[in-house]
């Protein structure tokens, strides 16, 4: 009776942890599911030698980006978000302006005054050319669909000059010198 009762209490607990393992499981693949990630490429642009790459990685509603760039004058220049993932034109116009969906004011990011979501500010190239920006917020989405936060079908740009923050519709920040879509 007591090898009985013993192989049941010994299968009962192979039974427990079996199923303790297999929740911890499902948890980790929980949290890789709704982790979404798009890298993309930044090409040269208007004759320039800038080219880089930039990861926006979505977690629990905050999506964090990363651009990694070279080539650039040493200084510092605008990077921002634009309406349409099309650089197949040589001065990167064809991915037209700064993503605007709710129709404010060009500004810096997280102003009291209004911004574009595109409005990503600027970076500072060192002496080698070499920039790194990074971001985080909850006011953009990788395909959630709502037209308000969804950067997918988007372009990253790089502009030659540096974002003033006040000159509408763009920042005066001179010509699109590196070009990536936001695509899947």
């Amino acid at each position: 009776m007591k090898k009985i009762s013993l192989f049941i209490l010994t299968l009962s607990i192979g039974i427990f942890v079996s199923c303790k393992d297999d929740k911890k499981t499902d948890t980790k693949k929980t949290v890789a599911e709704t982790a979404k990630k798009v890298k993309l490429k930044l090409e040269p642009k208007s004759g320039s030698n800038v080219s880089g790459s930039a990861v926006f990685t979505e977690t629990d509603g905050v999506v964090e980006f990363t651009a990694m760039i070279s080539g650039l004058e040493p200084g510092t220049h605008a990077i921002h978000i634009h309406e349409k993932a099309d650089c197949s034109s040589d001065d990167g116009k064809s991915t037209g302006g700064h993503w605007n969906p709710t129709g404010s004011d060009h500004g810096k990011w997280g102003s009291d005054t209004g911004y574009h979501k595109g409005d990503i500010g600027n970076l500072t190239a060192d002496e080698k050319g070499h920039a790194t920006k990074t971001l985080k917020t909850d006011q953009w989405c990788i395909g959630c669909g709502d037209p308000n936060k969804d950067i997918l079908g988007k372009a990253i740009i790089v502009h030659a000059g540096t974002d003033d923050f006040t000159t509408q519709p763009t920042g005066a920040a001179g010509g699109r010198v590196s070009c990536g879509g936001i695509i899947e």
